[in-house]
């Protein structure tokens, strides 16, 4: 974020930073959407590489909750023009990290005049800055390593004015595109962006995933420090690691072992508790040196119904036997209202590329095709074709786990990892009911003190 927000403070001085913010933000997609206008009046292509070009630039300059939602919304298949999604996926996680002063004044208002007594050792220059906050590596008293994930000040109110300024965008998107309404789009990641800066929240989610993969020794999550966090400042067990990407050149079988922890670290939580992690970025795992897998990062997250946990089963075995009404009963279940044949044709295509890999007994890679981005070609078609039928609004269960499945994908490729990803899946689902899923969903959320899904 652009200078620097004022800590803590009255109802006045947040009034006044999302004020500002809001006038920075409105600036840079005024000048875009003027852009765009003058496109037209020229006849020229209203969204292309070059327009895509120009809003990655002034959106990277404004940090903050625009680059996250930029972010999300890059790995959103058909929520932008391919070109779009190609450029935003570029912006960087990377925001100016606060000054060693500002930093002393953000931990003394989460912990107190005294809160250095806490620490053996506290660095002021942080270990890494994203888009929302910074993350300083810390001793502890009593000498455990921690990571202390600290919020920048104002965040809320640079949420509001960035998420008014994208209801604009999107309003502006729709006007020229039809292929996809994306109001539901917007709500969903409007929810999950107010949720991701409860720190409180996240330490509930992370109490959880450390329950959920209890079972997954393979699999590490950091153990949040209650007593040194906050709504804006979450203390949590520090996990060594590489980054996953520096396995790509690795033996067939580390490869392979790592995608098959990916898999499980995603989706146990999700056909064991209707919960998913909605943020594959890279950034959120790393690679012990037992090549066991840490999982972090717990600000997106999303808890759906039993239903819909049912639905993503029920499609799989629809589209293995052919099983139209099944299909249908499925799509409705997530919650598609136009389910007509030609809809239900193009939903089909894009499903079937999606479970493809599930349906073959037999190691393979995730996308076999000639393609170097993962579902391009088919994500393409099904959009224009959706277009040509005059769209549909995709509901909001959908967002974030078609999201984790083309994320996953993409990890899968870098690591050309040759897996028998039916067999993984066929020994998740087990036996599925979803009322015994509803009840483990019921009681560990309760423990957790998290809400139960409508």
């Amino acid at each position: 974020m652009s200078g620097d927000p004022v800590i803590g403070g009255t109802s006045e001085n947040r009034l006044a930073a999302r004020l500002g913010r809001y006038a920075r933000v409105s600036s840079t997609l005024a000048a875009e959407a003027a852009r765009v206008a003058s496109r037209r009046l020229r006849g020229d292509s209203l969204f292309d590489a070059d327009h895509a070009r120009s809003l990655r630039a002034a959106l990277g300059g404004l940090k903050g909750p625009l680059m996250k939602v930029a972010q999300m919304l890059a790995t959103i298949p058909d929520a932008l023009p391919a070109d779009y999604a190609a450029e935003l996926a570029q912006l960087q996680s990377q925001a100016p990290p606060m000054g060693r002063p500002f930093v002393r004044r953000r931990m003394e208002a989460e912990l107190g005049r005294d809160w250095q007594r806490h620490f053996r050792d506290f660095p002021l220059e942080p270990a890494a800055a994203a888009s929302l906050g910074q993350v300083h590596r810390a001793v502890l008293a009593d000498g455990r390593i921690v990571a202390c994930k600290l919020q920048y000040p104002d965040i809320e109110a640079a949420v509001e004015a960035d998420l008014a300024q994208l209801r604009l965008f999107f309003s502006l998107y729709r006007r020229y595109e039809r292929a996809l309404d994306p109001s539901r789009i917007y709500e969903e990641i409007a929810a999950r962006l107010r949720e991701e800066i409860d720190y409180r929240r996240e330490a509930r989610h992370m109490a959880l995933y450390r329950e959920m993969l209890a079972n997954e020794p393979a699999i590490s999550v950091p153990e949040p420090i209650p007593t040194l966090s906050t709504g804006r400042l979450l203390t949590m067990t520090w996990l060594e690691g590489r980054p996953l990407l520096a396995f790509r050149d690795a033996p067939q079988e580390v490869r392979n072992a790592l995608a098959m922890r990916m898999f499980r670290a995603w989706y146990v939580p999700f056909y064991g508790y209707g919960v998913i992690h909605g943020d594959p970025h890279l950034g959120n795992y790393t690679v012990r040196d037992d090549l066991g897998l840490n999982l972090m990062d717990f600000g997106c997250v999303r808890v759906f119904a039993p239903r819909v946990v049912e639905a993503v089963i029920d499609l799989y075995r629809a589209l293995l036997t052919g099983d139209e009404d099944l299909a249908v009963e499925a799509y409705r279940k997530w919650g598609f209202e136009r389910l007509d044949p030609e809809v239900l044709e193009i939903l089909n295509e894009w499903a079937a590329y999606l479970y493809g890999p599930l349906m073959d007994d037999r190691p393979r890679l995730i996308d076999e095709s000639a393609s170097s981005r993962y579902g391009r070609e088919v994500a393409l078609r099904v959009h224009r074709r959706l277009r040509e039928l005059g769209g549909i609004t995709p509901p909001r269960e959908f967002v974030f786990l078609d999201r984790a499945a083309i994320g996953l994908g993409a990890v899968f490729l870098h690591l050309r990892a040759e897996v028998n990803w039916h067999r993984i899946f066929v020994d998740l689902i087990g036996d599925f009911d979803a009322a015994v899923l509803a009840q483990r969903q019921r009681e560990a959320l309760a423990r957790h003190g998290l809400e139960i899904p409508e």
